[in-house]
């Protein structure tokens, strides 16, 4: 059976990428969404979470240049272009956010010295935004898959993707998460769920029964990371483990 939002996706990135550089890509990735079973707020707590990617990604088209130069299109945001060079610092934007998720990986990748070059790209997707989804941790580690097809990358793993992006998120845009959203979005396996250590990063797939079906209603209220209460959270944790003398709530035993 074919998939029509999958089709959809990876026509809207090469639509996008032809309009504005006017050449034909010749990468195309993907990173799903994810919904979480079991382990809410554990993540960053040291704990076990039982997520799984769902059939809703982020897509991007991309050629790579001779250059040092970025360019990136987002056709969900009226094929909006932003565009930096890796030579120089990459700044965090006020706006768009968008843009901010994209430049977080790349500076991330230029922090540790890899070899990276330029490279045009264009992103659409159809993971919901605000619903809890993790449209954001499907960007990051689309962008983070998308530069680790360069050479110099093999050693990369999926876990080292999500980390990275996880990094992204927690240092340049802003947001303290966790490292399950990454992982489930890089590590996902059809028809499973995924047990995740996140102290040891084990990653385990469960399958899911053949005959069980995992159903995502929308409550129709949107969210934000950046500018929730999910930082504050975070903090509140971090000091009660502190309070008890543990490196993460994860070690309280009560």
């Amino acid at each position: 059976m074919t998939d029509n939002r999958l089709i959809s996706r990876t026509d809207r990135t090469a639509a996008a990428f032809e309009t504005a550089f006017g050449t034909a890509p010749t990468l195309f990735v993907q990173a799903p969404g994810r919904v979480n079973l079991i382990g809410e707020h554990t993540d960053y707590n040291d704990g076990l979470v039982l997520p799984c990617a769902i059939d809703y990604r982020t897509a991007i088209a991309a050629r790579p240049r001779a250059d040092r130069k970025v360019r990136v299109v987002a056709a969900d945001y009226a094929d909006a272009l932003d565009e930096y060079d890796l030579d120089a610092p990459i700044a965090r934007l006020d706006a768009p956010m968008w843009a901010n998720y994209v430049r977080g990986v790349v500076a991330q990748f230029v922090a540790r010295g890899l070899p990276m070059q330029g490279m045009d790209l264009a992103i659409a997707g159809d993971v919901p935004q605000g619903a809890g989804l993790s449209s954001s941790a499907a960007l990051s580690v689309a962008v983070g898959s998308l530069f680790a097809t360069l050479p110099g990358f093999e050693a990369l793993s999926p876990v080292d993707i999500a980390l990275i992006a996880q990094a992204s998120e927690n240092d340049f845009v802003g947001t303290k998460c966790g490292n399950m959203d990454q992982i489930s979005s890089a590590c996902g396996v059809a028809g499973h769920a995924l047990l995740i250590d996140c102290r040891s990063l084990d990653v385990k797939p469960v399958p899911v029964p053949d005959k069980a079906a995992i159903m995502i209603c929308n409550s129709n209220v949107t969210r934000g990371l950046v500018d929730s209460a999910y930082n504050v959270r975070r903090e509140q944790c971090e000091a009660a483990a502190r309070h008890f003398g543990l490196p993460a709530l994860r070690d309280l035993v009560l």
